[in-house]
């Protein structure tokens, strides 16, 4: 799909949520984020948690006051703000989703304003799909807007080989209507925060 005329391609951060030794997120995300480089609305990269490595919330400032002191909270910072849209991909922990992922959403508030927010979810035979309920209320509460589709991969590590994920059918389907409707939503909110709608 062409980008629109004279319009520069969208910022699109797949998060990796989990942190955790033997975890299989960063493959599900790297699979995810070269099937979004070839959508040529969006300019895609990868944002590892464990690689960014931010300690449990240590401002003295309320985020939204955006006073900070760390410079690991400024780096987050400028990702956030430089960013259009954004896929978290998430495994499910006890129905609900890995705190490394809240921790970095409580870091921020107005970085995240009008920004559309997908998710790519995975596990056992739930598909992390818990997880994406729940997260869809915190970062609606961050005033971003949850898309509808989603991709959905249930048991996971059947799809994991020589430590890479490879996609079936119904996952490379659903990759495309995330980044459909991520693009047409990412588009309009790009317009709403400039003021040009």
């Amino acid at each position: 799909m062409a980008p629109e005329p004279s319009v520069a391609p969208m910022t699109l951060t797949t998060v990796v949520a989990s942190t955790r030794p033997g975890r299989v997120g960063r493959s599900v995300a790297d699979w995810f984020t070269a099937r979004a480089a070839e959508y040529d609305q969006f300019q895609s990269h990868t944002v590892d948690l464990r690689e960014l490595a931010l300690p449990f919330f240590d401002e003295p400032h309320p985020p939204a006051l955006q006073q900070y002191t760390k410079s690991h909270t400024r780096e987050w910072s400028r990702i956030v703000d430089a960013s259009d849209a954004f896929v978290f991909v998430t495994p499910e922990y006890n129905g609900s989703f890995p705190a490394p992922l809240k921790n970095a959403w409580d870091y921020l508030v107005v970085e995240w304003q009008h920004k559309p927010a997908a998710f790519v979810s995975y596990g056992g035979v739930s598909a992390g799909t818990r997880a994406v309920q729940m997260a869809k209320q915190v970062v609606a509460n961050l005033r971003m807007l949850p898309i509808g589709p989603t991709v959905s991969i249930p048991f996971v590590n059947e799809r994991i080989e020589d430590g890479a994920f490879r996609s079936g059918k119904i996952h490379e389907a659903a990759a495309e209507q995330v980044l459909d409707e991520l693009a047409r939503t990412a588009r309009v909110m790009r317009r709403l925060r400039s003021g040009t709608y």
